[in-house]
């Protein structure tokens, strides 16, 4: 182990309710320079259209992080000591102007991966990928559209919703449009649910995603699935992305558009964990709104999948460097 390495608070040592809380309980620092990985949150919901509360996502699942320990059981992966990793904080936001905001994330995160850290956040709405991504280009993080996997129950991939343009029913379609994404090499999972119409989800065909909706999931199986993925993302660069009504509500109650019928944590976590070997280069998950879930479960599921893709994204780091995993 390299003493070099950023560790978590020791939990067998220091109890979990003491020291603020940070992303994993590692330490916080005020810039990403000299980091691999920076975790970070990203409170707003300016884009919700329906119930709102995401905003305060970042903080309740930094607090549920606590209960994370170390080292995945079922890959066997410790990220850190693989990788630099510490949390970086909040993004600014401005909670009266949309615009302003996305102008904000988007900066906050060009400064992030300027530095060459890989961004790994908290959300927030479902919104955020679209300014997260423009900061990765801006920075030169990313030089080429980048493949996706969006966890979901909607497609995102509207052109407008209630006039507006941006916002967390269309991200995916505006970062499609400005050449942030790459459809072929996208896939889509766990969309379901009653709809607005009858051609709800065709935007995600017809950009050329591979949608694999509950119905297909289930008849297809959790292994067909992850190779789908292997096979449709390859080698390139690649991006997770969660909303947490992807799941079920039995899993994730406190989000702002959950729909029955969704992936469970178990199939989500080993879909996760069987992604190893991708170019995974960062990811977020979102749509957490405490004041939905008292019991903060979904939070604590929210920050297990985050564990989840920073273990892949640490491993990404260190075959980049050549170092064993």
């Amino acid at each position: 182990m390299s003493v070099s390495f950023n560790q978590p608070i020791d939990s067998a040592v220091m109890p979990r309710c003491s020291q603020p809380a940070t992303l994993m309980r590692l330490p916080y620092v005020k810039s990403a320079q000299d980091l691999d990985i920076a975790l970070y949150g990203v409170p707003f919901d300016l884009g919700s259209t329906n119930r709102n509360g995401p905003r305060l996502g970042p903080a309740q699942i930094r607090d549920m992080s606590r209960l994370i320990r170390r080292v995945n059981p079922t890959t066997g992966v410790n990220p850190y000591n693989l990788a630099q990793i510490a949390d970086v904080g909040d993004s600014k936001v401005n909670m009266m102007s949309l615009e302003k905001s996305l102008s904000h994330i988007e900066d906050f995160v060009a400064q992030i991966t300027g530095y060459g850290a890989a961004p790994v956040g908290v959300g927030g709405d479902h919104t955020i990928p679209l300014p997260i991504m423009r900061g990765m280009r801006r920075s030169g993080y990313l030089d080429q559209a980048v493949a996706v996997v969006h966890v979901d129950a909607h497609s995102d991939t509207f052109d407008s919703l209630g006039e507006s343009k941006i916002n967390h029913a269309t991200a995916f379609r505006r970062t499609v449009e400005e050449g942030l994404q790459d459809p072929a090499r996208t896939v889509q999972i766990g969309l379901r649910g009653t709809r607005y119409a009858e051609d709800d989800i065709q935007g995600a065909y017809d950009l050329g995603m591979r949608v694999i909706t509950m119905d297909d999931f289930e008849e297809m199986g959790r292994a067909a699935v992850i190779e789908q993925i292997k096979t449709t993302v390859g080698q390139m660069p690649l991006y997770i992305t969660i909303d947490v009504d992807g799941l079920d509500p039995m899993c994730m109650p406190g989000t702002g558009a959950p729909e029955p019928g969704g992936i469970m944590m178990r199939d989500m976590q080993m879909i996760l964990r069987n992604l190893r070997g991708l170019n995974v280069i960062g990811g977020d998950v979102c749509e957490v709104s405490p004041p939905l879930d008292q019991s903060g479960m979904t939070a604590l599921n929210a920050a297990n999948l985050l564990f989840e893709i920073l273990c892949l994204t640490a491993e990404t780091v260190a075959r980049k460097k050549g170092q064993s995993t």
